[in-house]
C-alpha cells in the first residue's frame, strides 16, 4: 500500500474513532485543545497558507464532534492560537502547548487531540515530518506513547 494511501486511511479511521466518541468530547479543555492542535499542525512548517486555514475552517463546520461547540468561537480560538504562532513561533508554541494540556487530564480527549492533529495533518494527503514532529510531542504533552499513533 502507498504511503499516501496509508495516510489516507489512517485519517479516515482517527475520524470514525473520533465520532465514536462525540458525547464525551463536550468539555471546554477539549475544545481549547483542539483548536491548539490544529493551530500547532497548521503553523508546523513555519508558514500558514490559505489552503491550511481552509482545510480547519472545513473540519470546524463538518466534523461531527466539533458540532458540540460554537463553530464561530471555534475559529475565532484557532485564529488566536495561530496569530500567536506566526507572531513568533517559539513563544507562541509554549502556549499553544499549554492549551493542548488542557486535555491531560481525560485520557479519551487527550487522544481526541492527537487525533485531530493527525487528522487535519493528513488532510492535504501529506501528513510531512514536521506536522508528524509537532502532533509526537503533543503526545509527550498529554503524556501520551506517540507509537500508539503510528508517530
Amino acid at each position: 500500500m502507498a504511503l499516501w494511501d496509508r495516510l489516507k486511511e489512517s485519517a479516515q479511521q482517527m475520524q470514525t474513532q473520533l465520532e465514536a466518541k462525540k458525547n464525551d468530547l463536550k468539555s471546554g479543555a477539549f475544545r481549547d485543545a483542539s483548536m491548539a492542535m490544529c493551530a500547532l499542525v497548521a503553523a508546523a512548517d513555519g508558514t500558514v497558507d490559505p489552503s491550511e486555514r481552509q482545510r480547519v475552517a472545513q473540519l470546524i463546520a463538518t466534523n461531527d464532534v466539533l458540532r458540540n461547540f460554537d463553530a464561530a468561537d471555534l475559529q475565532r480560538r484557532f485564529d488566536d492560537n495561530l496569530n500567536k504562532l506566526a507572531a513568533d513561533f517559539a513563544f507562541g508554541k509554549v502556549s499553544v502547548m499549554q492549551e493542548i494540556a488542557k486535555a491531560k487530564k481525560k485520557p479519551a480527549e487527550a487522544r481526541a487531540v492527537i487525533q485531530i492533529g493527525i487528522v487535519i495533518g493528513g488532510a492535504d494527503g501529506d501528513f510531512d515530518k514536521t506536522e508528524q514532529a509537532v502532533v509526537r510531542e503533543a503526545c509527550y504533552t498529554l503524556d501520551l506513547p506517540p507509537h500508539e499513533f503510528d508517530l
